[in-house]
């Protein structure tokens, strides 16, 4: 195992990555109140990075500030020689390399990439080696407990890539054929943890401090990887983070806090691409700041359709109000 993997999860909460979510403005957000958990980008694409060194313009996707470290770059792809180039790339940028194992999506899955290298355990060992072969780095790999339920491979999976040079392991405790559907199993994982050395993030369906705590003793894992339950929360890290050092629990933001870091989310997001399009990219995150409130749902139909941006703030402040009252 890498000597600073350790130094890396040492917070043991991680940032998981999530295509068109986990973007520069998401990681600053969560870094903001969390000064040492993992972050990491969305998924990469190998091809598409190969593209970009060919002369095409750099992209949002890289970009990082100082204090984004530990940081992983993910990267996708099934093409051994694809792969380890982009690692070269990264490791200017990156803190850690993780390799894509376990996106379900048809589009990736289709491409042989993501979880379809599930059922291709010697392809998928080929990867890890070339991308340890492409950086100084540690490098990681994040998949899922199977393809289906009658294929879940991921025990011997994960100890193959193991035995490939893989530093890490972050498992989602679903199937590919279960999506975001149904529950994430946590116990399951445990069977991975004693089965390899290197150490192992759980992920799926952690969305409080309690969830943390019992898939931890469920999973007997390392620490927890945290998706979804960050949106629209970017506290959630730095709290789990803090009672996992110091057993205080503090609380979760109220939706007049969720309403500012909506706000700041959506004027960095503005920052970034500019306001047509930074309106139009927030959209997907309404529902996980706005929910658990009344009237929450005509508020989010209200904004999803809204292009104005005082308009946006003035529904946001109005809120802040009614809830004051």
């Amino acid at each position: 195992m890498h000597n600073s993997v350790k130094n890396l999860i040492k917070s043991s909460v991680s940032l998981a990555p999530m295509a068109g979510i986990t973007d520069y403005v998401l990681r600053s957000l969560v870094r903001r109140y969390s000064p040492d958990v993992l972050l990491t980008t969305e998924m990469i694409s190998s091809e598409y990075l190969a593209q970009t060194l060919n002369g095409r313009s750099g992209t949002e996707i890289f970009k990082r500030d100082e204090n984004h470290s530990p940081i992983s770059y993910q990267i996708s792809g099934h093409k051994p020689e694809m792969m380890k180039k982009a690692a070269e790339f990264l490791t200017n940028y990156a803190d850690m390399i993780d390799i894509n194992m376990g996106c379900p999506v048809n589009k990736v899955v289709k491409g042989q990439d993501g979880c379809a290298l599930m059922r291709n355990p010697e392809l998928a060992a080929e990867l890890v080696k070339a991308v340890k072969s492409g950086t100084d780095k540690p490098v990681s790999v994040k998949f899922r407990l199977g393809y289906t339920f009658d294929e879940m491979n991921f025990v011997e999976f994960g100890t193959k890539m193991q035995e490939a040079g893989a530093d890490f392991i972050t498992i989602h405790g679903r199937t590919r054929s279960q999506m975001y559907s149904g529950k994430a199993d946590w116990r399951k994982i445990s069977d991975l943890k004693s089965a390899v050395d290197i150490p192992i993030f759980a992920n799926g369906d952690i969305a409080s401090i309690e969830d943390a705590i019992v898939c931890l003793e469920q999973s007997k894992a390392d620490g927890i990887a945290i998706g979804r339950g960050a949106l629209g929360d970017a506290t959630l890290l730095g709290r789990i983070s803090h009672f996992l050092k110091t057993g205080e629990k503090t609380d979760a933001p109220d939706i007049e806090m969720r309403a500012e870091m909506l706000k700041t989310h959506l004027d960095e997001e503005i920052k970034l691409r500019g306001e047509n399009v930074g309106i139009k990219f927030m959209r997907k995150f309404y529902p996980y700041y706005l929910a658990g409130f009344k009237n929450a749902k005509q508020l989010r139909t209200k904004l999803v359709l809204e292009e104005n941006y005082d308009n946006i703030i003035k529904y946001l402040d109005e809120l802040r109000f009614v809830n004051t009252k």
